[in-house]
């Protein structure tokens, strides 16, 4: 049973205490104070919910309770219902000043009493319920304001942003809008140069910047990390402004980096489309400019969205297509003018779709690097890599190595050495068989991990190949800091040489470089018989491409290594 609520009765007449008990004893409890000091003294001891309190007493009155109830923010919400024979207006006037929730006049009716006191209780919860609420109300308010907004930016978070905007579309079809899709490139290496608050400092500035863009008229949010979306009527979105206004305001942060970022921008034509979708093609826009120097934003189009279909039956088919051995490896000889033989060869990886026919690997590598499926297909080259060696040392009782490439995802792998070793065991193979090409997106990613594995391999026998050497930024330190074999030079270095004087400077030096390092190089991309004399007059050997043979199946290079046993001379 709920404890009854307590009221404290102050009088210094013991009758008028009594009398009052009387009247409220069943809805009650009742605690009894002689004078003014007492009822103190009961205050501070135990909770009371109302006091019934005499004006007119000894030691201390009513009027000094009142004050001193006044002044103790403990009491003050207690309500005082004064009682007194004294009925001359003024003190009745004087008591509700200092707070008196109502005044009883003796003698007693207690029918009067009763009502009184219920009525000063009623009003009294109705206040506390009042301040309840308010509470309530902020309190939701916070929380509402806690779930919409992202914590480190106070901009909308993702949930809010795309809820937003769809209202705002959808309330306005007869404007033209467009999605704005901001990234900035290499954030982490801003949070790993600097101190993570100076990361954080660029995200809420750019947040502010974006804020103030979107204004009345627009929308933004944070999507995750360092992406942040718009939509503002098209009107307003004039790219070169935006991207001028917002340099200048993150230059204003005086950080010796420079930051950049890059946006893809998608014109609403359907204003029902969710707004994630339309984020996801401003962010295919995106993807087409970052990391460009030349352009840092670029307009969503009906190309992109093809593509993202194919995307969307490459991941979808990627799983059976393995499991079905539509994956076929093609092999694309590496020639030796000096030994006028093939010496090596590359394996390269084909798709053969039973619906979409012969997809070459550029249009599914990309996504396999993405998603780490390209993790798995790897290890499926290697394994058919291997059988063809074994089936051809078995066959004549030679082989030449062939290369595989070996992607950035295989570094973070605990197993990959072991899986390769168990490779060569099951088929009988030297470690020089199977060589390893890797390139620098690995290094750029982890360069003392992957230094730490090639060192490995190397120890192993294996012979390491850095791939594409020139197609990147970061080729000459790799070249300093990684104990690789050999390079594969480029195929855009062959296709300038004709064309540009400093380019063939530049692949003179290279060469020249590569060979005093005592390290092998192989040309990638030598199709006419131009290219061919040009690169043997500066010293290279080992040459693969069009000229001498294009990727052929598993029995066509075998065919091919026959008919060209007698030396190289192409067929007409």
């Amino acid at each position: 049973m709920d404890a009854k609520p307590v009221m404290l009765i102050v009088d210094d007449v013991e009758i008028n205490r009594v009398v009052l008990s009387q009247f409220f004893q069943e809805e009650y409890t009742i605690v009894e104070a002689a004078n003014g000091q007492d009822a103190m003294e009961v205050l501070a001891a135990q909770s009371v919910s109302i006091v019934l309190l005499d004006l007119v007493m000894p030691v201390m009155d009513g009027f000094e309770v009142l004050a001193a109830m006044k002044r103790n923010d403990l009491y003050a919400q207690i309500p005082v219902i004064v009682v007194t024979a004294r009925n001359d207006g003024s003190s009745e006037e004087r008591a509700m000043e200092m707070g008196a929730a109502d005044f009883i006049a003796k003698p007693y009716n207690p029918t009067i009493v009763r009502c009184r006191i219920k009525n000063v209780m009623a009003r009294q919860e109705n206040e506390w319920r009042k301040v309840a609420q308010v509470a309530q109300n902020e309190q939701l308010v916070e929380m509402h304001r806690f779930i919409e907004k992202d914590a480190l930016t106070g901009i909308d978070n993702r949930e809010t942003f795309y809820r937003k905007t769809a209202s705002l579309l959808q309330k306005n079809q007869d404007t033209a809008y467009n999605i704005l899709f901001f990234d900035i490139s290499c954030f982490k290496v801003i949070n790993d140069m600097f101190h993570l608050d100076t990361g954080n400092l660029v995200l809420k500035t750019a947040a502010i910047y974006f804020q103030v863009l979107a204004g009345e008229t627009g929308t933004c949010g944070r999507i995750e990390s360092d992406h942040f979306a718009l939509c503002l009527p098209a009107s307003q979105a004039d790219m070169d402004s935006i991207m001028e206004g917002l340099d200048s305001t993150i230059q204003s942060l005086g950080i010796s980096h420079n930051i950049a970022f890059y946006a893809g921008i998608y014109p609403v034509d359907n204003a029902f489309l969710p707004v994630d979708q339309m984020c996801d093609r401003a962010n295919m826009a995106l993807n087409n400019v970052k990391g460009s120097y030349l352009t840092r934003y670029s307009y969503y189009d009906k190309s992109m969205r093809e593509r993202m279909f194919e995307e969307q039956m490459i991941v979808r088919d990627m799983e059976f297509a393995l499991l079905e051995r539509q994956f076929c490896v093609y092999l694309q000889p590496v020639c030796n003018l000096k030994a006028d033989r093939i010496v090596a060869a590359e394996a390269l990886v084909r798709w053969q779709h039973p619906t979409h026919g012969m997809i070459p690997p550029d249009r599914f590598i990309s996504v396999f690097e993405r998603n780490g499926f390209i993790s798995r297909l790897d290890r499926f080259v290697w394994t058919e890599v291997c059988r063809f060696l074994q089936a051809q040392k078995q066959r004549t009782g030679t082989v030449i190595p062939v290369s595989v490439n070996v992607s950035r995802l295989h570094f973070y792998a605990t197993d990959m050495l072991d899986f390769l070793l168990g490779l060569l065991r099951t088929y009988a193979l030297e470690p020089e068989m199977l060589r390893l090409e890797i390139d620098e997106s690995a290094y750029t990613d982890n360069p003392h991990q992957m230094a730490r594995c090639v060192r490995e391999l190397r120890e192993h026998g294996f012979i390491v190949l850095l791939d594409d050497f020139g197609s990147g930024y970061s080729s000459l330190n790799m070249l300093k800091d990684l104990p690789v074999d050999g390079i594969k030079l480029d195929r855009s270095f062959v296709r300038e040489v004709g064309q540009s004087a400093r380019a063939g400077t530049i692949m003179e030096a290279i060469v020249a470089m590569v060979k005093k390092l005592a390290m092998g190089i192989v040309v990638e991309g030598v199709e006419t018989k131009d290219q061919l004399a040009y690169l043997a007059s500066i010293g290279c050997e080992d040459m693969q491409g069009y000229y001498f043979s294009r990727p052929l199946s598993e029995k066509e290079f075998a065919e091919f290594l026959i008919r060209k046993q007698g030396g190289l001379e192409m067929d007409d």
